[in-house]
Order: structure tokens, then sequence, then C-alpha cells
């Protein structure tokens, strides 16, 4: 006998779980989840970083508006979820003017040394620095949409992948692992696995490419300030901030990849290091940990968030690309507004329900 609810949400990751967490309360919804834990693929291995000038317009435009929800709820919260922390490009001149946008603003030679004294200054001649940006607890964020999620009558099912679902009256009929649920709404926010998702439902895919990302948790000689900012390489070669004591780096790569629980390739963290012992004086001696996630992209870059244009009922919650956790509580406001039918609430004149409903626009065939 299957269950009934009002939507029900296939991906446990920052997605699946911030519109979890928006819909609560509102309607009934089930989140179900392939792996035995939430967040256990690329929501697990974020950079932590929320940069408002990273990324296409739109994407700038919802991690403000994430920013702003952020910082409201950590003005009234005992432990807070962002920590002020720069973002900062280094790389020639006509590389860093083509990277630099929104927020970043061109920064000298030696404003840029102050910052990161750990730079080789011969590495670069140019910087761009963005003060907007902030650390994210990631794992903090995540059990918070949970809590609220699951005190709101949310229910939350892992282990669970989905093995069938088609669209049967005016609803949908969902198998994931031994359970069936019926509802009228199905989200797809099944990340790397979405296409997958959407051909096991009837759906048209749309084309979505997960990108390999790798990083590691470094021992270093000479550790950064909490006070430096994030740096990264404007020709998107590398990236380095601090952690604690240590240091986490990514070659920063975009490698297409297979929908998987996909693992560091061997020899790719140590160029990493030899090329960041050259350029900077961190003096990296060992690896901590190390993994890799997926970056699943639309063509356009455009997260995918709305109702499928052929699907009744189908609302595709997907392509956040590395943009997952600094967009995901104003697109959860959006994708939740969509569903219910409603206004985001306390949406500010400079973006208005309509500018950030643009986004949806990505899925029209």
């Amino acid at each position: 006998m299957a269950s009934n609810y009002d939507v029900v949400i296939v991906g446990g990751g920052i997605a699946g779980l911030s519109l979890a967490s928006a819909l609560a309360g509102k309607c009934t919804v089930a989140l179900v989840e392939a792996e035995q834990t939430l967040a256990f693929h690329t929501s697990s291995r974020s950079a932590r970083q929320l940069i408002p000038s990273c990324g296409p317009t739109v994407v700038q435009e919802l991690t403000v508006r994430t920013l702003e929800m952020l910082a409201e709820r950590d003005a009234q919260a005992a432990q807070p979820i962002l920590t002020p922390r720069g973002f900062m490009l280094v790389g020639d001149q006509e590389t860093v003017r083509a990277e630099a946008r929104g927020n970043m603003h061109p920064i000298t030679h030696e404003e840029a040394m102050r910052l990161c004294p750990a730079l080789n200054p011969e590495s670069f001649t140019a910087a761009g620095l963005d003060n907007g940006s902030f650390g994210c607890n990631a794992p903090l964020l995540l059990e918070e949409h949970r809590q609220v999620a699951e005190a709101a009558g949310v229910d939350i099912i892992t282990g669970a992948k989905v093995h069938s679902a088609q669209r049967l009256g005016s609803g949908w009929q969902v198998g994931a692992g031994t359970e069936g649920f019926q509802s009228a709404v199905v989200v797809n926010a099944a990340g790397a696995w979405a296409d997958e998702l959407a051909v096991i439902s009837g759906v048209e895919k749309l084309g979505l490419q997960p990108f390999r990302r790798t990083a590691a948790i470094v021992n270093v000689q000479n550790p950064l300030t909490p006070e430096t900012p994030m740096v990264c390489a404007a020709d998107d070669t590398f990236y380095f901030r601090a952690e604690g004591n240590q240091v986490l780096i990514s070659p920063s790569e975009t490698v297409p990849s297979g929908a998987e629980d996909a693992k560091p390739y061997p020899g790719d963290i140590q160029k990493l290091i030899n090329k960041l012992n050259a350029v900077t004086t961190l003096g990296i001696h060992s690896v901590d940990r190390a993994w890799t996630g997926l970056r699943t992209e639309a063509a356009d870059g455009v997260p995918v968030v709305g109702f499928d244009a052929e699907a009744t009922g189908f609302f595709w919650l997907a392509g956040q690309g590395g943009y997952g956790f600094q967009t995901s509580s104003a697109i959860a406001e959006l994708a939740a507004a969509l569903i219910l039918g409603t206004i985001p609430p306390n949406s500010p004149e400079s973006r208005t329900a309509e500018d950030l409903a643009a986004v949806r626009w990505s899925i029209r065939r």
C-alpha cells in the first residue's frame, strides 16, 4: 500500500533538504534518499564558501538572497552558519579582468600580498577581491534543514533508491527501495542522477552533465591565518583556503563524469601539491584526506528549477553546479513558492519573485 503525500522529494542533498525545510508545515512531504545517510555525495564534499561574485548573473542574485536569509537566521541563533572570509582571484591582468564580476573589485599586487603573504609574489601580476564572501558551516546548515523538516512532519526515508515512477491519474506513483509513494508532485533533486531519474519517470532528460571536482585537506609547514581570504587562480588551475591549522586545496578541475561515487584520480593531488609549493610558501608536506565530488550542470550553467514543460507534476531541482550551498536557501524559497503557488515572502523589491523566477525558464525545451 503506497503512502500518500502532496510532494515527494527525491534526493537528500542540500537541494532536497532545503526544499523539504521550506515546504515543512505547508503541505505533506516525503524525502527519499538512495544512500543510507543524507548528503552522502556532493553535499558532503563542498568547499564551504559562498561567493556572490561567482557564477552567471542569476546565480549571483540567488547567492545574495541566500546570504540575506542566512544572515537573518544567524542574527537569532547561538551558532552562526556564516563566517566572513574574503575571496581573492590571482593571475595575469587579462584573465583576472575577464573573470572578475559582481561584487569583486581589483586590488593592487601589494594589497594581495598583504592579504595572503603565503603567495609567491612572482606567481601573479593582478588580483581581485570579493569582501562579501563567507565561509559556510555546511554540516550545521544541513542538520538544521533536517531538524526543521522532521519537526514539521516531513518523512525522511534513507536507503531507498527510486526504481520506478509513473504518472497515474492526477498524480505520481513512486517506488523507492521497499516503499511505495503517491503524490501530486515529484521533485527531482537527484543531483548527478537527475537525468537518470527523469528516464525512470518517463520524462525527457535535459542533458545535465556531472563534472569532477577534487579537493584535499593537507598539512603545511606555514599555516594560513584565519583572516586569509580563499585564494583562487583566475585560470581555474587551483584554489586554497585555511582549514584550521591545515589547508583545503583543489585543482579546480572540470572533468566530465558519469553519475557515480567519484574518487580522486591517482596523482592529481600530488601534481597540485607540487604546483602550490611552487607558487606559495605553504610548505605542503602531507595529505590528511582527499575526496572528489560531482558538480552537475545544465549546458548554460543556470540551475534548473521548475515544473517540466510536458510532464505534469514533475518538478526539476537540479543543475546547481558548484553553487549548491550558496544558492540553496533562495532556490528553496523559489521552488517552494512555485510548488505551492505563492509569492516568495519578503522578497526585496530589487529582487522580485518575477526576477528570481527567470531561473525556471532554463527547463523549457
